[in-house]
């Protein structure tokens, strides 16, 4: 038993410092992009305590109001400081080629992302999401060649996906375009009409059927110069 509590302290002893290592490369990459970032985590931080440390004086209870104070204090600045953190990095990968990709790998349990399951030799992206509310389509790209390269993709898998419904999702500013930051919110809200057996069926057909990146042969040593990708994006 003695082990196996010393086992345990040490093992949280090595991980706080990792999370404190974590949390400060957060806020150093937040505030190269959010400068102000330390102050307005701090200043809400005080305001929420002092408010509460406030009314705690004027109804004779400033011990408690004050705990009370300091610990919602403490929430109010971490998110704050998640949200600040959250918009900066979005701010930074906006524009960045496989910008979409890596918000898909982090929508959440329940949906299995492939990225570039179709792609043209302009490096229009398309990626692919599974879940309980169909199948997702986020595009990255040119919107313009961005609407070929989503419906031949929706062709072929109409041949092998039948009565799953198909989303799609081009990222961007622009008219009837999603944000970065908002392309997770978007998926989250769709509504689910798949049971869990339906997704996995719907996955292992789109896994048979492959995609750009497993389909794609990968030549052994290194890639001869001037080689081009031909349209279509597959090697041959």
């Amino acid at each position: 038993m003695a082990r196996k509590a010393n086992s345990d302290s040490a093992d949280d002893a090595a991980a706080n410092p990792g999370r404190l290592k974590q949390i400060a490369l957060t806020y150093k990459m937040t505030r190269k992009a959010d400068p102000k970032v330390g102050l307005v985590v701090a200043a809400v931080g005080i305001v929420t305590f002092g408010v509460f440390l406030a009314i705690g004086f004027l109804i004779d209870h400033p011990v408690y109001l004050g705990i009370l104070g300091f610990l919602l204090g403490f929430l109010a600045m971490a998110i704050v400081f998640g949200r600040r953190a959250e918009r900066a990095a979005f701010g930074q990968m906006e524009g960045q080629p496989g910008a979409a990709a890596a918000v898909l790998q982090n929508v959440g349990r329940g949906w299995t992302t492939t990225p570039a399951v179709a792609m043209n030799r302009s490096q229009d992206v398309v990626h692919r999401a599974v879940g309980k509310a169909g199948i997702v389509l986020v595009a990255e790209g040119n919107p313009n060649r961005l609407k070929t390269l989503l419906a031949a993709e929706k062709k072929k898998m109409a041949r092998i996906v039948v009565d799953v419904p198909v989303h799609d999702i081009i990222v961007g500013e622009g008219e009837g375009q999603v944000p970065l930051k908002k392309v997770r919110t978007t998926m989250l809200k769709l509504p689910r009409v798949l049971t869990g057996p339906q997704v996995t069926v719907a996955n292992d057909r789109l896994r048979a059927m492959g995609d750009l990146m497993s389909n794609m042969p990968l030549p052994k040593g290194p890639m001869p110069k001037g080689t081009r990708m031909p349209r279509g994006g597959k090697m041959r």
